[in-house]
C-alpha cells in the first residue's frame, strides 16, 4: 500500500535523516521525496511503500517521532489524500 507522509516544521539539522532512517526500520520503502526550506521552514512530502507495515501503527510511530523531533509529521493512505486534494 502507498502512503504519503509529509514532515512541516522549523528547519534543523537531521531532520531528513531521521524520519527517512524510522521509515527504513519499520520496512517503509522511500519511493519519491520532495523537500524544501522556507525561510526558517521546513516542508518535505514523500511518497512511501509500506509493505508489511500497518498504516495506523505507523502514523503514532510517525506522530510521536514528530514530537520527539520538533517537527509535525502526518501520515495518508495515497486514496485519501488524492481524493482530499482533488479539484
Amino acid at each position: 500500500m502507498k502512503a504519503v507522509v509529509t514532515v512541516v516544521g522549523k528547519d534543523k539539522s537531521g531532520i531528513i535523516a531521521k524520519v527517512t532512517s524510522f521509515l527504513a526500520d519499520a520496512g517503509v520503502n522511500v519511493e519519491d521525496i520532495s523537500q524544501t526550506v522556507l525561510q526558517d521552514y521546513f516542508a518535505m512530502i514523500m511518497l512511501a511503500e509500506t509493505g508489511k507495515a500497518n498504516i495506523s501503527d505507523l502514523r503514532k510511530s510517525m506522530l510521536e517521532l514528530g514530537k520527539k523531533i520538533g517537527v509535525e509529521i502526518s501520515v495518508q493512505h495515497e486514496d485519501i489524500f488524492s481524493a482530499m486534494h482533488r479539484i
